[in-house]
């Protein structure tokens, strides 16, 4: 028998010759059963009379299918398979504020943005898994179906998404299979290094009529997308980038395409909306995690905590702007200031997305068009990685926080404070505040550390009692110091 790890792909191909007048229509599902569970999962036309079933198991042991459609060639099929154990983390899943996998174990998903990275020569998207590969505090990347033209990034794909060019123009009831078959692969090759598809499903940087597709066109896109991806564990599903700079849709289109996403993807991957002005309405029931882009020029991570009080769900914030030197005011900020706030972030409970515009001679800016990071805080977000791994998912303490200082951390275990742009040269931790009568830190003793998130070290102070919290830091910017709770001290 068949042998399919867990959270990998069964796939079955059929052929027929006697095909509707648009193949991509064709209805094709079929019933996957183990023990007395049942999950759809919907075929699609693959090109050349080919038809496509996948399916992603997701618990070991014997699985059967049968197949449903009005094509004869497609109906009536059936089989099994036997699902094994893996080492495969499974899909991931919002655990009350944070994020895991499947499994139960943590994710945490500090990003990059890298949108029209697929739409780019071998060589380049190479060259971008690479600069992945060894950027260790990437775990998530947004990325375009639909290919992007906007400032330095006017060239044209080599391959397009719908049958058709851009001189005689697409037939949008036609989608490219072979345009698929490269994004499955790149999703693919990102799953092998433990990196998570951020899938940008529509966007409006747009010259080639994909933005404004008619409803018939866009519900059947996305029915065609969802069936042949959701049989990937690592994908996640993003409406849209900047929702709101398509104005053709409105709120109830946006519901319909959630329906129909949540219809035709069994494995219920996580899905968000990303805006550019106001937000979506995040208490969405369909919506996972709120995916955000600052609304203020100067504030952004600053805001973390109240939008996830506010929504009581996780939150990514996908752009608070770019490291680099281009004109416009999001992507020419310093290094400091990008990780001064994934930081910022972090201790308010979110997880912050990177971004690098650096002008190019050739435009090949990673914002979009990916190939090598050449920025200075790629490695501060591998830092970042570090210490999220070493402290857990952290959400903000604002009983723990004093005006001028926010502390994230799990009450009782881990405190952790960060001083941003301030520089002191010592703090207490140990008074209750003299205005706010806010107790820093609880009664106890503390393995206590100071981390210089831009130099990258983290230096022991030693054990205290809260009494004796006095710590010296060396008046820089960009230091943290983070409390591990301990027994009490004989």
């Amino acid at each position: 028998m068949t042998e399919i790890p867990c959270y990998g792909r069964f796939e079955q191909q059929f052929q027929s010759e006697n095909l509707s007048a648009n193949p991509f229509d064709t209805a094709f599902k079929a019933i996957f059963q183990k023990d007395n569970r049942k999950i759809t999962a919907h075929g699609f036309y693959d090109g050349d009379n080919t038809f496509k079933l996948r399916f992603m198991p997701d618990s070991p042991g014997e699985w059967t299918y049968q197949t449903f459609s009005e094509l004869p060639a497609l109906n009536g099929h059936s089989g099994s398979f036997t699902c094994t154990k893996s080492d495969n983390h499974g899909v991931a899943r919002v655990r009350g504020r944070h994020f895991a996998y499947a499994d139960g174990t943590p994710l945490y998903p500090l990003g990059t943005t890298c949108y029209a990275w697929v739409h780019q020569p071998e060589s380049l998207r190479r060259q971008t898994l690479e600069s992945l590969k060894n950027t260790p505090g990437f775990k998530k990347i947004r990325m375009c179906v639909f290919p992007k033209h906007y400032d330095f990034n006017q060239n044209e794909p080599e391959i397009y998404p719908f049958s058709g060019n851009p001189k005689n123009g697409f037939d949008f009831t036609q989608p490219n299979p072979k345009f698929y078959a490269l994004l499955e692969n790149c999703i693919a090759e990102l799953g092998e290094i433990g990196v998570e598809a951020d899938i940008i499903l529509f966007h409006a940087y747009d010259c080639w009529g994909f933005s404004t597709m008619d409803e018939d066109d866009n519900h059947r896109y996305l029915r065609y997308i969802a069936a042949r991806l959701a049989a990937f564990p690592n994908v996640w599903w993003s409406l849209a980038n900047e929702y709101d700079l398509l104005p053709h849709l409105t709120e109830q289109s946006w519901e319909n395409f959630a329906k129909i996403l949540q219809e035709v993807d069994y494995s219920e991957h996580l899905m968000s909306i990303h805006n550019c002005r106001g937000f979506y309405n995040h208490s969405r029931p369909w919506i996972s995690h709120c995916s955000i882009q600052r609304q203020d020029v100067y504030k952004t991570a600053e805001h973390t905590n109240e939008w996830i009080d506010q929504y009581n769900k996780p939150a990514t914030l996908d752009e608070i702007g770019y490291e680099g030197d281009i004109h416009w005011g999001w992507g020419n900020l310093t290094a400091e200031e990008l990780v001064r706030r994934a930081w910022e972030c972090f201790v308010r409970g979110g997880y912050a997305g990177h971004g690098e515009t650096y002008t190019h001679p050739n435009d090949i800016l990673w914002w979009s068009k990916g190939g090598i990071l050449h920025g200075e805080s790629p490695k501060r977000w591998n830092f970042l990685m570090q210490i999220c791994e070493e402290s857990g998912g952290i959400d903000y303490l604002a009983e723990r926080s004093p005006w001028d200082v926010p502390v994230g951390g799990i009450e009782g275990k881990l405190y952790i404070a960060y001083f941003g742009f301030n520089r002191p040269k010592y703090r207490h931790f140990h008074n209750e505040h003299p205005y706010l009568g806010k107790s820093n830190l609880p009664e106890g003793s503390y393995k206590v550390e100071i981390i210089d998130t831009w130099n990258m070290k983290i230096t022991d102070c030693g054990v205290k009692r809260r009494e004796e919290l006095l710590v010296e830091l060396p008046a820089r910017q960009y230091m943290a110091v983070r409390f591990t709770r301990l027994t009490e001290l004989n």
